[in-house]
């Protein structure tokens, strides 16, 4: 597995974990300055709505990604994913994320997210 597969699974590992957490600090270390969201609701966030959207508790549990894909080029990468989750109710629910990341300085940052569900 090259070097950059490597970090990118990882950081795809944080971002899903870091949903689930709330975890606002490693947000902050891995978006871009110009990180934007499209969200499930068809809301766009720029990277400080998006960091003031993860503070607060989300009513998902049990969130986790599968059949992912990591595509690099060069300084660029796309992960698609399809997600799982417990919905506030007890309900199974599924969804699908795509992010995007580029090497900045020699470290990838999103700089791009949609999810549905």
């Amino acid at each position: 597995m090259s070097q950059d597969l490597e970090q990118l699974t990882t950081l795809n590992d944080d971002y899903v974990a870091s949903v689930q957490n709330c975890d606002v600090k490693r947000f902050e270390e891995i978006l871009a300055p110009e990180f934007y969201c499209s969200n499930p609701d068809k809301t766009l966030v720029d990277r400080a709505a998006f960091l003031e959207q993860t503070a607060r508790p989300i009513a998902i549990r049990n969130l986790h990604a599968y059949d992912v894909i990591i595509r690099i080029m060069d300084d660029f990468a796309i992960i698609h994913a399809a997600t799982s989750y417990t919905t506030a109710d007890g309900q199974q629910a599924t969804g699908r994320y795509t992010d995007c990341w580029a090497k900045q300085n020699g470290k990838w940052l999103a700089v791009s997210a949609h999810v549905s569900r």
